[in-house]
Protein backbone atom coordinates (compact mmCIF):
# COMPACT_ATOMS: atom_id res chain seq x y z
CA UNK A 1 0.00 0.00 0.00
CA UNK A 2 1.63 3.53 -1.18
CA UNK A 3 2.00 5.63 1.87
CA UNK A 4 -0.21 8.92 1.69
CA UNK A 5 1.34 12.15 2.58
CA UNK A 6 0.11 14.13 5.41
CA UNK A 7 -0.65 17.62 5.01
CA UNK A 8 -1.05 19.81 8.20
CA UNK A 9 -3.47 22.87 7.85
CA UNK A 10 -2.11 25.43 10.20
CA UNK A 11 -3.46 29.09 11.33
CA UNK A 12 -5.90 31.24 12.97
CA UNK A 13 -7.69 29.54 15.75
CA UNK A 14 -10.36 31.62 15.56
CA UNK A 15 -11.68 33.36 12.14
CA UNK A 16 -15.31 34.47 13.17
CA UNK A 17 -13.96 38.03 12.16
CA UNK A 18 -12.14 36.47 9.27
CA UNK A 19 -14.90 34.18 6.75
CA UNK A 20 -12.49 34.57 4.25
CA UNK A 21 -10.10 32.37 6.15
CA UNK A 22 -12.13 29.90 7.23
CA UNK A 23 -13.46 29.90 3.42
CA UNK A 24 -10.17 29.12 2.06
CA UNK A 25 -9.47 26.33 4.86
CA UNK A 26 -12.79 25.02 3.65
CA UNK A 27 -11.82 24.73 0.16
CA UNK A 28 -7.97 23.48 0.77
CA UNK A 29 -9.42 20.77 3.05
CA UNK A 30 -11.45 19.25 0.58
CA UNK A 31 -8.87 19.81 -2.13
CA UNK A 32 -6.61 17.97 -0.03
CA UNK A 33 -8.73 14.81 0.46
CA UNK A 34 -9.64 15.15 -3.00
CA UNK A 35 -6.19 14.30 -4.56
CA UNK A 36 -5.27 11.36 -1.63
CA UNK A 37 -3.65 13.26 0.78
CA UNK A 38 -4.69 13.06 4.38
CA UNK A 39 -5.33 16.43 6.40
CA UNK A 40 -3.24 16.83 9.74
CA UNK A 41 -4.38 19.63 12.04
CA UNK A 42 -4.16 20.77 16.15
CA UNK A 43 -7.80 19.85 16.60
CA UNK A 44 -9.39 22.72 17.64
CA UNK A 45 -11.20 26.10 15.82
CA UNK A 46 -11.02 28.25 13.07
CA UNK A 47 -8.97 27.33 10.16
CA UNK A 48 -8.51 23.72 11.55
CA UNK A 49 -11.64 23.51 12.27
CA UNK A 50 -12.93 24.65 8.28
CA UNK A 51 -9.93 22.18 6.90
CA UNK A 52 -11.67 19.61 8.78
CA UNK A 53 -15.57 20.64 7.59
CA UNK A 54 -14.14 21.07 4.31
CA UNK A 55 -12.48 17.64 3.79
CA UNK A 56 -15.29 15.94 5.19
CA UNK A 57 -17.64 17.16 2.02
CA UNK A 58 -14.98 15.48 -0.21
CA UNK A 59 -16.59 12.41 -2.20
CA UNK A 60 -13.42 11.10 -1.68
CA UNK A 61 -13.14 11.19 2.30
CA UNK A 62 -12.57 8.17 4.20
CA UNK A 63 -12.71 7.67 7.77
CA UNK A 64 -9.27 7.91 9.09
CA UNK A 65 -8.34 10.78 6.81
CA UNK A 66 -8.42 13.39 9.50
CA UNK A 67 -6.11 13.30 12.01
CA UNK A 68 -6.41 15.57 15.00
CA UNK A 69 -3.00 16.82 17.61
CA UNK A 70 -4.86 18.27 20.45
CA UNK A 71 -2.16 20.80 22.93
CA UNK A 72 -4.36 19.35 26.22
CA UNK A 73 -5.39 16.26 28.15
CA UNK A 74 -9.54 16.21 27.07
CA UNK A 75 -10.58 14.75 24.34
CA UNK A 76 -13.97 16.61 24.01
CA UNK A 77 -11.48 20.16 23.05
CA UNK A 78 -11.48 18.60 19.84
CA UNK A 79 -13.68 19.02 16.80
CA UNK A 80 -16.27 16.73 16.81
CA UNK A 81 -15.57 16.12 12.69
CA UNK A 82 -12.07 14.28 13.70
CA UNK A 83 -11.00 10.86 12.99
CA UNK A 84 -8.15 10.22 14.62
CA UNK A 85 -7.87 12.18 18.01
CA UNK A 86 -4.53 12.34 19.67
CA UNK A 87 -4.64 14.05 23.27
CA UNK A 88 -1.11 14.83 23.53
CA UNK A 89 -0.97 16.94 27.09
CA UNK A 90 2.01 18.57 25.55
CA UNK A 91 0.51 22.21 25.38
CA UNK A 92 2.42 24.22 22.86
CA UNK A 93 5.14 21.79 22.58
CA UNK A 94 2.38 19.52 20.27
CA UNK A 95 3.20 22.09 17.65
CA UNK A 96 6.55 20.07 16.59
CA UNK A 97 4.12 17.10 16.05
CA UNK A 98 2.15 18.64 13.98
CA UNK A 99 5.06 20.35 11.98
CA UNK A 100 6.87 17.23 11.11
CA UNK A 101 4.17 16.40 9.18
CA UNK A 102 4.91 15.81 5.32
CA UNK A 103 4.35 19.87 4.64
CA UNK A 104 2.46 22.58 6.25
CA UNK A 105 -0.18 24.91 4.59
CA UNK A 106 -0.32 28.16 6.68
CA UNK A 107 -3.54 30.66 6.36
CA UNK A 108 -3.16 33.79 8.39
CA UNK A 109 -2.36 32.78 12.16
CA UNK A 110 -0.18 34.10 15.68
CA UNK A 111 2.06 33.09 17.39
CA UNK A 112 1.08 29.71 17.45
CA UNK A 113 0.82 28.84 13.64
CA UNK A 114 4.38 30.76 14.14
CA UNK A 115 5.86 28.44 16.17
CA UNK A 116 4.84 25.67 13.68
CA UNK A 117 6.04 27.46 10.69
CA UNK A 118 9.77 27.99 12.67
CA UNK A 119 9.37 24.35 13.89
CA UNK A 120 8.90 23.21 10.44
CA UNK A 121 11.75 25.21 8.78
CA UNK A 122 13.82 23.75 11.18
CA UNK A 123 12.20 20.37 10.28
CA UNK A 124 13.07 20.51 6.32
CA UNK A 125 9.44 20.13 6.11
CA UNK A 126 7.84 21.72 2.96
CA UNK A 127 6.23 24.74 4.00
CA UNK A 128 3.32 26.75 1.86
CA UNK A 129 1.37 29.97 3.21
CA UNK A 130 -1.42 31.71 1.72
CA UNK A 131 -0.48 35.50 1.51
CA UNK A 132 -3.30 36.89 3.94
CA UNK A 133 -3.00 38.37 7.08
CA UNK A 134 -1.08 36.83 9.66
CA UNK A 135 2.00 34.96 10.31
CA UNK A 136 1.29 33.06 7.09
CA UNK A 137 1.44 36.35 4.81
CA UNK A 138 4.60 37.11 6.58
CA UNK A 139 6.42 34.75 5.76
CA UNK A 140 5.09 34.08 2.49
CA UNK A 141 7.64 33.81 -0.35
CA UNK A 142 11.01 34.07 2.16
CA UNK A 143 13.51 31.75 3.80
CA UNK A 144 13.35 32.79 7.97
CA UNK A 145 17.07 31.89 8.24
CA UNK A 146 19.89 31.64 6.04
CA UNK A 147 20.67 27.70 6.73
CA UNK A 148 20.63 25.84 3.44
CA UNK A 149 17.91 23.20 4.00
CA UNK A 150 18.06 21.30 0.66
CA UNK A 151 21.44 22.21 -1.44
CA UNK A 152 19.43 20.95 -4.61
CA UNK A 153 16.44 23.16 -3.78
CA UNK A 154 17.98 27.00 -4.88
CA UNK A 155 14.70 28.25 -4.43
CA UNK A 156 14.36 26.71 -0.81
CA UNK A 157 11.57 29.08 0.58
CA UNK A 158 8.03 29.37 2.52
CA UNK A 159 5.87 29.19 -0.66
CA UNK A 160 3.56 31.62 -0.81
CA UNK A 161 0.23 30.57 -2.00
CA UNK A 162 -3.42 32.83 -2.71
CA UNK A 163 -5.57 29.49 -3.76
CA UNK A 164 -6.55 25.78 -2.90
CA UNK A 165 -4.88 25.07 -6.96
CA UNK A 166 -1.77 26.70 -6.15
CA UNK A 167 -1.22 24.51 -2.99
CA UNK A 168 -1.90 21.31 -4.87
CA UNK A 169 0.55 22.07 -8.24
CA UNK A 170 3.26 22.97 -5.27
CA UNK A 171 2.45 19.60 -3.35
CA UNK A 172 2.50 17.83 -6.51
CA UNK A 173 5.87 19.70 -7.90
CA UNK A 174 7.79 20.28 -4.24
CA UNK A 175 6.79 17.09 -2.33
CA UNK A 176 8.72 14.65 -3.78
CA UNK A 177 12.17 16.92 -3.61
CA UNK A 178 11.61 17.32 0.36
CA UNK A 179 12.36 14.14 1.76
CA UNK A 180 15.12 14.95 4.34
CA UNK A 181 14.32 14.30 8.32
CA UNK A 182 15.59 16.45 10.85
CA UNK A 183 18.65 14.28 12.60
CA UNK A 184 18.93 16.18 15.79
CA UNK A 185 20.71 19.20 16.25
CA UNK A 186 24.11 20.17 15.45
CA UNK A 187 26.87 22.18 15.72
CA UNK A 188 27.23 24.67 12.57
CA UNK A 189 30.62 26.77 11.64
CA UNK A 190 30.03 30.06 13.12
CA UNK A 191 29.00 32.23 10.12
CA UNK A 192 32.05 35.43 9.64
Amino acid sequence: MKRRYQIAVIGDSNTSDSPDKDELAKKLGRALIDNGYRLVTGGLGGVMDAAVAGAKKSKKYQDGDIISILPGFDPTEASNQTDILIVTGLDLARNLIISNSDALIAIGGGSGTLSEMAFGWALKRLILAYEVEGWSGKLANIKIDRRVRYKEILDDRIYGIKTETEALELLKKLLPLYIRYHHGVRQRPIDP
